[in-house]
């Protein structure tokens, strides 16, 4: 719960303030301490931008150690949209 609401009420607008679109947010039913989301940047080169952009944010720091989370595995995979795919 702490994970989620940490994204709900702040990192989601640490990500719009440094270009990453917010695409959805999903908790497997299976693995419930397991957040996956989907953000999208305009290109490969500015997300490598946007996430240093998020690392270095002021107001980062404060809220990652707020949220009493601690350490989390972060699993990053960049997709293409097919031409068939309804969000492109």
């Amino acid at each position: 719960p702490n994970l989620q609401a940490r994204f709900r009420d702040h990192t989601m607008g640490i990500f719009e303030r440094h270009e990453m679109d917010n695409v959805g947010y999903w908790v497997p039913e299976n693995t419930p301490n397991t957040l996956i989301y989907i953000i999208a940047h305009e290109n490969r080169e500015q997300a490598t931008e946007n996430w240093q952009a998020f690392r270095d944010d002021p107001e980062w720091p404060g809220v990652a150690q707020a949220s009493g989370v601690g350490r989390v595995q972060v699993e990053s995979v960049f997709m293409t949209a097919t031409d068939y795919s309804p969000l492109q």
